[in-house]
């Protein structure tokens, strides 16, 4: 195996961990929205993978999303992560509390 599928490898395994500490993470105010932004610095991942985590919460339907300042619901791709507050949504509580599975997230 060369470095590079090792690295898709690793990346790959991270992903699906990584997908529970960011869900835990927005969940930390529990009904309050939290500053997307403020919660990758927290948990110390790079900005790549952290958009690659929120996008596939909330395109999963676990995170929803507005613009910090007009409170309007957004679509992720039109404003940098630093504008965005996300808070988890029913389907979003049901996983971290077990009720549902998703084979791309560790809780």
């Amino acid at each position: 195996m060369n470095t590079k599928d090792m690295m898709q490898k690793a990346r790959a395994a991270n992903f699906v961990s990584n997908n529970g500490k960011v869900l835990r993470g927005v969940n930390m105010l529990r009904i309050d929205f939290n500053k997307l932004e403020s919660i990758r610095v927290a948990l110390g991942f790079d900005d790549d993978d952290f958009a690659d985590n929120i996008n596939y919460l909330v395109e999963s339907g676990y995170i929803r999303i507005r613009h910090c300042d007009t409170h309007k619901e957004i679509e992720l791709a039109d404003y940098p992560m630093d504008e965005i507050e996300g808070k988890l949504t029913q389907k979003g509580i049901q996983l971290l509390a077990g009720v549902i599975e998703d084979p791309c997230i560790t809780v």
